[in-house]
């Protein structure tokens, strides 16, 4: 792969001195026939009728340009910089979650072409194991909307999907990135479009030792005198370890359009990854005293069939997820030898089936359904606990003691709603959803929504909402041992949205658009897991949550002259979400906090120059800071994360020649040399740099 590199950075290095690139990047990340990044700006004018669709609807789209900025990006990372939703990091390629408004990442849920990716294990889902460049499309649900989606979303819900490549004939991409700590990420895209068939194969291999040094602050030195006194102390400044890791990910995709309505679609999807635990930064064990990984293969699929009508359209899907997961640790015995303490084992198999259909009445009514199922089967075991001998049996019976489980589950979900436009300013809709996991249905969900134009100049629309919500345990909540609860109850809750938007502009010139939402959310029976007396935890239904506040969003697009643009987005979120009923006696001084690991203020700002075929990107943003004990304890240094901001900046650079295009891009990452944690005694890379080469030769052409 070096070797590879320094070839294609002296090409690079040769093309510098060729002619000056004639073609642009569009929105979609491919070139056309304008030598400039900047993209005309679109007219925003009075509409007569809105989308049925956007009814109501309380979201955040990312387009192509984000989502493919550069290709060390995760999903977290753009959602970090993109959106005012907390992400919880423990450090790159290693596990990273979102939440919304004040929930847990457990109540955020997570589709890919429809099929639900949540863990069935952990109701999670790991965002640093999705390559940004691997999302075409990606929609924030916030709150109500998720109902639209899927149910248990009672956060929010995220909605990530691919779409065939709009190119003709072939088509290759070919990105090079190297940063520090030896890390390098590769892609490759091969693509094929013809007037029926479009095909897209896609790579991503990402690997580093990530031994980033960092100042220990958990860690203090002593310095001594030839007395052996004390004259100072410090603290150690130490490289991060058992952090490195190896990713590839394939993506392969093939679609058809049989002309006369009929179109088919394939997506497989293959990951193949090992990644090392990193020590806390109060463990102050020496890399060889012990071994910490974590290795996963999964393979996602989907077929899809959808049949179009000029006023209708019904389609299916059928998928399927296979995840082999192993975690093992040892422990040095100090002889050279190393002992096996942990060495865990699971298996997730989920069968997906799906049928949808919309139907529209004129241009005032909209009905849509849908009924899609989920079949998991969970096998966990931990295959270093052996089986123990029971002394008050007799004739050689043996008691086994068990780490893990084996059960199954099938999940149903079923889907109704009603739009109606009576006149060009209202807007109404009515969602009823339920869902059956196991043999327990929830009561039906019902959503409502409604918007209205108060201003067609301008595009003023004020929206609000109101649904239900439920969310069952997880696998891991009801059947894991020692330790799950099978009498847990499902979490609900009701959520409430209020907000207004609005998007002004001249064509060509610029563009403004904003949005606020207040949000008020009540969630009865939310489930936490406790120690026992017992020596391990349990999950049970204690608490009552109140989450409520603030989101705002806005944009701006200027081009103040031909050859310039600006490009600027800015989000910000206020999100208490308080603890305001807890049965048990001890954690009393719980009741009417912050719950943990939930800021209360986020925010995140992009902005892009472009002059030609340069552009210039800062991002920037901010979490407050995030209790880690539930009576907001501040007494010690490990009752709270700090607070912290993060800056990078990007400078990037076009070439063409007549066969390809070339693209030079460097990224300076934590432009303040912040130190920070996302996650406590979890150390972040200080000030680190990343370099990227894109090439694209001319085989093909955009549709």
């Amino acid at each position: 792969m070096k070797h590879i590199l320094t070839i294609i950075l002296c090409a690079a290095s040769c093309l510098c001195y060729g002619q000056e690139r004639r073609q642009t990047e569009s929105r979609e990340g491919w070139w056309n026939d304008n030598p400039s990044f900047v993209v005309p700006i679109r007219e925003i004018g009075v509409t007569a009728r809105r989308p049925m669709k956007e009814i109501g609807v309380q979201k955040t789209r990312l387009d192509t340009l984000v989502l493919h900025e550069n290709i060390a990006l995760s999903m977290a990372d753009v959602l970090t910089f993109n959106t005012s939703i907390f992400v919880k990091q423990y450090g790159r390629a290693t596990l990273s979650t979102v939440a919304f408004r004040g929930t847990s990442p457990s109540h955020t849920q997570v589709t890919w072409n429809g099929m639900r990716i949540n863990s069935p294990m952990l109701g999670m889902t790991d965002f640093s194991m999705i390559p940004s460049y691997f999302i075409d499309d990606a929609s924030l649900l916030h709150g109500t909307s998720s109902v639209n989606e899927t149910g248990g979303g009672l956060g929010g819900a995220v909605k990530l999907s691919t779409r065939p490549a709009d190119r003709r004939g072939f088509g290759l991409q070919y990105v090079q990135g190297v940063g520090s700590f030896s890390t390098f990420d590769e892609f490759l895209r091969l693509t094929y479009g013809g007037d029926r068939w479009q095909s897209s194969t896609r790579v991503v291999y990402s690997s580093s030792p990530n031994d980033f040094r960092y100042r220990n602050y958990n860690k203090k030195l002593n310095v001594y005198d030839d007395d052996r006194n004390i004259v100072d102390s410090y603290y150690p400044v130490e490289r991060n370890k058992s952090g490195a890791y190896h990713d590839l990910h394939l993506l392969q995709e093939l679609y058809c359009n049989s002309g006369d309505g009929n179109r088919f679609g394939l997506q497989a999807w293959y990951v193949h990854s090992s990644r090392g635990v990193p020590m806390l930064s109060v463990d102050h064990k020496e890399d060889d005293d012990y071994s910490n990984v974590q290795r996963e293969q999964t393979l996602r699929g989907i077929l899809q069939w959808d049949h179009l009508r000029e006023n209708w359209k019904v389609g299916a899907k059928a998928g399927y997820i296979h995840t082999w997961m192993a975690y093992d640790f040892e422990k040095s015995l100090g002889n050279g030898n190393m002992a096996q303490m942990i060495r865990s084992r699971s298996r997730i198999d989920t069968f997906f089936g799906q049928v949808e259909g919309e139907y529209s009445v004129g241009d005032k009514w909209l009905f849509t359904a849908d009924l899609s199922v989920h079949q998991h089967l969970v096998e966990s075991v931990d295959k270093n606990v052996l089986p123990m001998k029971d002394p008050q049996q007799l004739g050689g019976n043996r008691k086994k003691v068990q780490v893990g489980y084996d059960q199954g589950r099938v999940e149903l979900s079923g889907y109704v709603s009603a739009k109606y436009q009576p006149t060009d300013r209202l807007g109404l809709s009515l969602a009823l959803r339920e869902e059956m996991f196991g043999d327990d249905w929830t009561p039906v969900i019902p959503a409502f929504f409604a918007d209205y134009v108060l201003s067609h100049r301008g595009r003023v629309v004020a929206k609000a909402s109101v649904s239900r919500n439920f969310r069952f345990p997880t696998l891991n909540d009801l059947y894991f041992l020692p330790g799950g609860n099978p009498d847990l109850k499902k979490e609900h809750g009701v959520s409430y949205d209020g907000g207004v938007s609005f998007a002004v502009g001249r064509g060509g010139s610029y563009s403004l658009h904003g949005e606020a939402t207040w949000f008020d959310s009540y969630i009865d029976d939310w489930i936490v897991w406790l120690p026992t007396f017992k020596g391990f935890w349990t999950p049970k239904n204690i608490k009552e949550v109140h989450a409520y506040g603030v989101e705002l969003k806005a944009g701006l697009d200027w081009q103040p002259a031909p050859d310039w643009q600006l490009n600027a987005d800015g989000n910000f979120s206020w999100t208490p979400s308080i603890n305001n009923g807890d049965p048990v006696d001890w954690y009393d001084k719980a009741i009417g906090k912050q719950l943990v690991y939930i800021p209360e203020y986020s925010a995140s700002v992009t902005g892009r120059l472009t002059y030609r075929s340069w552009r210039f990107i800062y991002k920037w943003c901010y979490y407050s800071e995030r209790f880690t004990t539930s009576d907001n304890s501040m007494k010690t240094k490990i009752g709270r994360v700090k607070p912290y901001f993060m800056s990078d900046v990007s400078l990037e650079k076009a070439f063409s020649l007549r066969w390809a295009d070339f693209t030079v891009k460097g990224v300076v990452n934590n432009l303040f040399n912040e130190e920070y944690e996302s996650v406590l005694s979890r150390p972040m890379p200080r000030l680190n740099y990343e370099l990227f080469l894109d090439i694209r030769p001319r085989w093909g052409r955009r549709r």
